[in-house]
């Protein structure tokens, strides 16, 4: 610990450059300051962290480069080996299908730290990017003033950085109160985690904390709801005929795909979150053939899990009624992600969270129990979790699936590092109120 209130604030203020509103807040409240020790291994963790980041940008990694994939969690896997953990690179066998699920996914990284105590804590992040091959030429990783740019930087590179290194320093602090610290790396994020989904449930329905380090967006909220995404596929087969000569011979698909999604048009419920909207249709070869079949797909959006069960129930419930009843309708739901749900453990931890970026670094950070967007893989970690789950740990940052502009800021790596340590450190000693 640093010797003195005022000797804390002022290291504190030389790490993060702190305003002197902020200098004279540290001053006055020194019941409050930070823990110098974890700052000082924060702050010299910076570059070691940036020198990971250039790794990981300099290995494309995008969802259906399955070699890429490989690559990039070999090195993940060896990192993780390097610091004493249990690790094992698995290629997934329990894939769920969606629409667009390649032949095959990319791998994921299962690390387990064992501790001297009882608490169960797991960090995850996602090592896939949306980059197709050859892209990397175009976004390299540089520094420019205060900011990194890369491949993937922001989405999620950085997450997979912060682990290692949070892991880095709990091993530089001889910390192991916890009894289980696992680390889940996957790479088919991107393309709503088929792979990896059923183990990220299955883990996070172990643990008594579950940290995801997604991108803390540009103000370093942290996240403990998210709508989930679901999408809707019908399919009408009708029979062609001419349409001039001999319309009576057909069965008009483009009709029986119009009655059915006038008939799914009123499913959503924008007052609770629900929505659906239909979005891409397609039907018929040629003007004068009656078209033989039509497609449609919807996108929904839910806050609740029960949500999409009704929504989905719904849906085939309405299908059942024709306007050709020689015409083959088929309709398929698939959840891409569920949503996130805020529970009353997330609530607590997130408010503890906020006292240390507060309280010990002054500095602000938001936390939001509203959803107010999808996708997230916390989302599964949450669907069986008795513990907290919350998103958000990730650096400050900007421009994710952009193609030149994607960036994290460098002055948010000591904080996000002290938060992550700090968080861990207290949760394994049960001194979380």
């Amino acid at each position: 610990m640093v010797g003195t209130p005022r000797r804390a604030a002022h290291a504190a203020a030389a790490l993060f450059r702190i305003s002197p509103l902020a200098l004279a807040l540290l001053l006055g409240t020194a019941q409050a300051a930070p823990q110098a020790p974890v700052l000082e291994l924060a702050q010299k963790e910076q570059q070691p962290l940036l020198d990971t980041l250039r790794d990981l940008v300099h290995i494309e990694s995008g969802s259906k480069d399955v070699e890429g994939v490989k690559k990039i969690a070999d090195y993940v896997a060896g990192k993780l080996r390097a610091q004493g953990g249990k690790v094992e690179v698995i290629q997934p066998t329990d894939v769920y299908r969606l629409d667009d699920t390649p032949e095959q996914v990319g791998p994921m990284v299962h690390a387990e730290f064992k501790g001297k105590g009882t608490s169960r804590i797991m960090l995850i992040a996602h090592m896939d990017t949306v980059y197709l091959p050859g892209m990397l030429k175009d976004q390299p990783f540089r520094i420019d003033g205060d900011k990194a740019y890369g491949l993937g930087i922001a989405d999620d590179k950085q997450g997979v950085a912060l682990i290692l290194h949070t892991v880095e320093l709990l091993k530089k602090r001889g910390f192991d109160d916890y009894g289980t610290l696992t680390v889940l790396i996957n790479g088919d994020e991107e393309i709503s985690s088929p792979g990896a989904r059923s183990t990220i449930t299955r883990l996070g329905a172990e643990q008594d904390a579950v940290f995801s380090f997604e991108g803390g967006g540009t103000d370093g909220s942290l996240r403990l709801a998210t709508s989930g995404i679901g999408a809707a596929y019908l399919q009408v087969k009708g029979k062609a005929s001419h349409a001039g000569a001999k319309p009576e011979d057909g069965v008009n698909a483009l009709y029986e795909l119009s009655h059915q999604l006038l008939q799914l048009k009123d499913l959503s419920r924008p007052e609770q979150g629900l929505k659906l909207n239909w979005t891409v249709a397609k039907a018929g070869t040629n003007r004068n053939v009656i078209p033989a079949e039509a497609t449609a797909q919807a996108d929904a959006r839910a806050l609740r899990v029960a949500d999409f069960t009704a929504l989905e129930k719904a849906m085939h419930d309405k299908v059942g009624h024709k306007l050709l009843e020689a015409s083959k309708v088929e309709l398929k739901f698939e959840v891409r992600r569920p949503p996130l749900e805020a529970s009353e453990a997330a609530r607590k931890l997130a408010r503890h969270a906020q006292g240390i970026y507060g309280d010990e670094l002054k500095l602000p950070m938001k936390v939001m129990d509203k959803a107010t967007g999808g996708g997230t893989d916390a989302a599964f970690a949450a669907l069986k979790a008795k513990g907290a789950v919350i998103e958000g740990f990730g650096l400050s940052g900007y421009g994710a699936h952009s193609n030149d502009a994607e960036y994290v800021q460098v002055n948010t790596i000591a904080p996000r590092l002290y938060l992550a340590v700090r968080m861990i450190e207290d949760l394994s000693r049960g001194q979380v109120k």
